[in-house]
Parts: C-alpha cells; structure tokens; sequence
C-alpha cells in the first residue's frame, strides 16, 4: 500500500488526518477493506498459491512431515500470506514509479517494475499523452469531510474519448499484477473510484484546497508485466451509494466492541427449575 502525505495506519485500518484540524477521515480502501467481502477471490487465489508450493516441493515437504511437522504446518499456512505482501509491495513500486513516470522525474532503477513501466508508455504513446499538457494531477488526496473519508487518485488524465474526439477528465486507478488478465477487473474497483469521483475537495502539494474537478469518465489502468489495457469502470451516483452502505458498515464495525461480558445465571435459579419439573 502506498503511502500518501497525511495517510496513516491504526489498528482499525488506515486513516487520513485533516490538515485544517477537523476529525480523522476513514481511507476508501479501508472502507472497501473492511465492508466487502473478498473471499470469492482471496480463497481460491490462496489455496492455489498452497497447492502449487507443496506440489513443487513435494519431495523435501515429505522428508519433513515426520520430522518437522509443526514448523512445517506453520510455514504452509503463512504462504498465502506472505504471497499477497510480496505482491503489495511489488504493486507499491509500480505505483512509485508511475507517478515519477507522469511527473517527468527520473524512475528509480527496478528490474522488477521496469516492465510495468515500460507498459505504462505504451499506453501513454497509444492515446497521444503530453505529460505537460494532459495529466492533470497524480496522486492526490480526495476528501469529503461531510461524509468522512478520504482517498487518493492515482491519476486525473485528459483522453480524447469524447464525441469527435473532444478531451475528456478520466480518474484512472492503476493495478499491477504478475498473474491477472489486464482486462480483469473486480467490482469493488468501481466503488473506490466512485468515491474518489465524488469527493469534496482535493489537497494541493502545499495543503491548499481546491474543489475536486468534474470527472467524466473513470477507470482502471491495468498494468502487467507485457501488457496492458485500459477498462472503463461505471462509477456513477449509483455506485456511490453503494460506497455509501460501505462506508456506514465501516463505522459501525470500528465503533463496536470486540467482547462483551457474558451473562451468568443468578444464584438458586437452577435449584428452583429442578424443583418446578
């Protein structure tokens, strides 16, 4: 995860600080993270991830079995997890290295995120982009303080997908992965840029306020390692609304206790059932 200026991290997940003082905001995708479930693709991603280790060490995981059962059980069931961290912080570099990319600055050396970027010129080239003249911002903060939570855009971008090829303000969001299709798309994908699209007001580099331009078309820039593909997202008023209920289901969960007391039977109150049967 990537880690904007006034972002910071709870144990109820992450959260923005106001700089004009007021309450903390909730982050989009801790709202998404909290609220939708993600099971329908993290399970079977995880089990697969299992399956195929202890298939490809299946000799050596066989020598241990007798031998170092426990330290091998927790070893199997940390893969998933240490999987999906290795992808986190991959995707945190693609992400660095496309905003210097768009910023005109210089790319940091990674030969492991070189091929994204080189996808992410690709892109850039096909629609024409003039990094001076196109980009309208690139990761910036999202708020709305009315509602209580705050983002960040990866990427407001000028396209010519209007009629007779009139410029159009698109909010794109990029993700990487080392395994997905670049049109594969998750729907949660739309309530996060729903709510983006629909903030308040957006912070400037010097905490200056201006309010959030109209965007008109949003999106997810998918970038792989040879590929790439751009897939037209409908975060409408609909969709924020959907955002809405997340967002609501986030607070409740966050306020909640994790434990309460439990009830306990007043003294004789057994003896005087026994009795009545």
């Amino acid at each position: 995860m990537t880690n904007p200026k006034h972002a910071r991290d709870t144990a109820r997940g992450r959260y923005y600080s106001d700089p004009a003082g007021g309450p903390d905001l909730v982050s989009v995708t801790n709202v998404i993270d909290t609220a939708v479930n993600k099971s329908h693709a993290l399970i079977p991603w995880g089990v697969k991830v299992t399956v195929e280790y202890v298939l490809d060490n299946v000799v050596a995981i066989a020598r241990r079995v007798l031998t170092d059962r426990p330290a091998l059980t927790r070893e199997i069931k940390a893969l998933h997890r240490e999987a999906k961290e290795r992808a986190a912080e991959l995707g945190d570099r693609v992400h660095a290295a496309a905003e210097a990319r768009v910023l005109g600055a210089p790319v940091p050396d990674d030969p492991e995120v070189a091929p994204y970027v080189a996808q992410l010129d690709a892109w850039l080239a096909s629609w024409d982009v003039d990094l001076n003249e196109h980009i309208e911002a690139t990761e910036i903060t999202c708020l709305h303080r009315r509602l209580g939570y705050a983002g960040t855009a990866d990427l407001l971008i000028w396209l010519p997908t209007g009629p007779a090829g009139r410029l159009e303000l698109w909010l794109i969001d990029y993700k990487s992965s080392a395994t997905r299709s670049a049109k594969s798309v998750y729907p949660e994908n739309t309530l996060q840029l729903a709510a983006l699209r629909y903030a308040e007001t957006v912070l400037l580099p010097d905490d200056t306020e201006q309010p959030m331009p109209r965007v008109e078309r949003t999106g997810v820039l998918n970038l792989r390692a040879k590929s790439h593909a751009l897939v037209p997202m409908p975060a409408d008023r609909t969709a924020h609304r959907a955002f809405r209920g997340a967002l609501e289901t986030t607070r409740w969960l966050h306020a909640a206790k994790s434990s309460y007391p439990a009830l306990t039977a007043p003294d004789g109150v057994a003896r005087t059932i026994r009795k009545a049967a």
